[in-house]
């Protein structure tokens, strides 16, 4: 048999299931995307039978070639098929291990142990995803008992869990190995994993008083909170304070906090649980089963969207998104049309104990939605129990089964507010995640749709045009704990914008929905186009206006910037990627909104 032959034929007996298959094809075409070991720039087209490849010369007469068609967004090309082929022999990789494998060949040997990593992110995602797959239907049985059988009437925010429930079987627009976290086995992710919809009581820790910062004092708290004597600890009741711990965080993870903090001898878990919680899409925020209304953002040792984006709290987030928060409710009071059509979380009530796994977030939603569809952005494009995706049943509801309405409706309001922020010198990291719809109707009334944002951390500030558009009112760098936070450089704030109002929030649903056939492609990248033209014009664009900054480096752009998420969160370390911060690092891709025609 010749070598061929017997590539041929050990290839066909090790084929990848469907969820590796899918798996693959995300991992390398976000690999091409930041051109990891230069599968991009250091690649050369060539033309077979079967369509298109990159050629990734390897020195000694073989190439690596990868499969490819044109895409747009956010990297010309992506992966076509889930493989890699070496030139010299035929030989196809098909399976993650052995992709990742012969691109760690390519790395320099300082990197190789990224490499390392990721191969094990994608172990650990893979399983994920077959879980996920095996319980799908149980799920949805459960969600449909539970909340009903259209989506489009789970209503409140208990309903918005369900929706969260949606979204983490949806994989992320942008990083392919999303769904996985590290370190945590099947049993640990049906237990506490949004995606199964579990709910399970809260562990807590008594701290002594004197080691929590608690900025609001005791009366800032929910009136549910546990005092020591509730849990079972009465002599502590007057000294000490009852801190949330995830169960996932109990053990060696939070032994070793307490050690690096200090406080392994002035510190009691207790062993009486108290509040049951629905974890939401974040999973290390949890909502109250009793109350769906106040969620708690408590720290996870574990990692998602890469190895170093660890789910912790760092106590100085807490400081800077209720910084944040003030901001944004300055900037409402100015800007009244957003009073009734932007709302937020309350996120000013937090406590901490110095260390990132000794912390809490006490979020506190607006009243009066119970009646209303609270839905993340993240869950729009994911699947119903019926098999539509939750976008058509809420587009049937409120706007006559016209989906691309429904999106229009979204991207006017969400760009309205987003310049308006950038005008005042204000770039947010609102991502999917991060805002929700709210859409209801009064009375049979015209549809009212607003949205919610949460999570107000990691934003980019001008330090210039905020002092100039809001004079006394506008924050100080001393506010913030983060010193990254304020800037004098427009492309830090354009770089944001691009990377998560405009991909994430924009060009992410006109690729998807043209994917699922709702729309040509063309006209829903004309809509994002238009819809964000408008609000730019609103800024003004005469020469150094906020309008055209943003003209020049979104709307007229040659190329946008890329978050290079991959790169950052695992396979490079922060000295070898440069990247002063693993969220905000960059490659560059294509400007999808030129193909509307030529700029205006």
């Amino acid at each position: 048999m010749g070598v061929h032959a017997v590539t041929a034929a050990k290839t066909a007996a090790t084929k990848p299931d469907a969820a590796e298959a899918g798996l693959l094809l995300r991992v390398l075409s976000a690999l091409l995307r930041e051109d990891v070991t230069g599968l991009r720039t250091r690649s050369t087209p060539v033309q077979l039978p079967d369509g298109r490849w990159l050629r990734l010369d390897l020195g000694d007469g073989d190439a690596l070639l990868l499969p490819v068609s044109d895409d747009g967004f956010q990297c010309a090309d992506a992966a076509r098929l889930p493989l890699l082929r070496r030139e010299s022999d035929g030989a196809e990789l098909t399976t993650l291990a052995e992709v990742v494998t012969a691109l760690r060949a390519l790395a320099d040997p300082a990197d190789r142990g990224g490499f390392d990593d990721f191969a094990e992110e994608c172990r650990q995602t893979l399983d994920t995803v077959r879980l996920h797959t095996e319980v799908r239907q149980e799920v949805t049985e459960a969600l449909t008992a539970r909340y009903g059988a259209t989506p489009a009437d789970w209503t409140g925010l208990a309903g918005g869990l369900a929706h969260d429930t949606l979204a983490a079987h949806l994989d992320h627009p942008v990083y392919p190995t999303a769904r996985g976290r590290s370190g945590l086995g099947r049993d640990q992710l049906r237990a506490y994993a949004p995606e199964f919809h579990p709910r399970f009581a809260l562990r807590w820790i008594a701290v002594p008083q004197d080691a929590v910062t608690l900025p609001g004092g005791p009366s800032s708290l929910p009136d549910c909170w546990p005092t020591p004597a509730i849990l079972g600890l009465p002599e502590l009741h007057r000294t000490h304070f009852a801190l949330p711990v995830h169960p996932l965080t109990i053990g060696a993870p939070l032994r070793e906090a307490l050690r690096e903090s200090g406080l392994t001898d002035r510190t009691v878990l207790a062993d009486r649980p108290s509040l049951e919680a629905v974890p939401t899409l974040s999973m290390r925020t949890v909502a109250l089963a009793a109350d769906p209304g106040l969620h708690l953002k408590v720290p996870l040792a574990t990692a998602s969207l890469g190895l170093r984006n660890r789910r912790t709290i760092k106590p100085g987030t807490l400081v800077d998104g209720a910084a944040v928060q003030r901001l944004l409710e300055c900037v409402i009071a100015r800007e009244e049309r957003f009073a009734d059509t932007v709302l937020h979380a309350d996120e000013a009530t937090y406590a901490h104990a110095g260390h990132e796994l000794l912390a809490v977030l006490c979020r506190r939603y607006p009243a009066g939605l119970e009646s209303s569809a609270v839905v993340p952005m993240a869950a729009l494009l994911s699947e119903a129990p019926d098999g539509r995706l939750v976008i058509d049943h809420l587009a049937d509801r409120f706007y006559g089964g016209d989906t691309v309405a429904l999106i229009d409706a979204c991207l006017t309001l969400l760009f309205d507010w987003q310049t308006t922020l950038f005008g005042y010198g204000v770039a947010l990291e609102s991502h999917q995640q991060n805002i929700s719809l709210v859409l209801d109707s009064e009375g049979g009334g015209p549809t009212r749709l607003r949205l919610l944002l949460k999570d107000n951390d990691g934003p980019r500030l001008h330090t210039a045009r905020l002092r100039e558009s809001l004079g006394a009112d506008a924050p100080a760098p001393s506010d913030f704990a983060d010193p990254r936070t304020f800037t004098d450089d427009d492309r830090q704030l354009t770089d944001l914008f691009t990377t998560i109002t405009v991909h994430l929030c924009a060009g992410a649903y006109a690729f998807g929905l043209a994917r699922h056939g709702r729309a040509p492609l063309d006209t829903l990248l004309r809509l994002v186009r238009d819809r964000l033209a408008e609000a730019v014009e609103r800024l003004g664009t005469a020469p150094g206006e906020p309008g055209a900054v943003l003209r020049a480096h979104v709307l007229d752009a040659p190329s946008l910037p890329v978050k290079a998420m991959v790169t950052a969160g695992t396979l490079l370390s922060k000295e070898r990627s440069g990247a002063a911060d693993i969220n905000k690092h960059y490659t560059d891709g294509p400007n999808y909104l030129l193909r509307t025609g030529a700029a205006r």
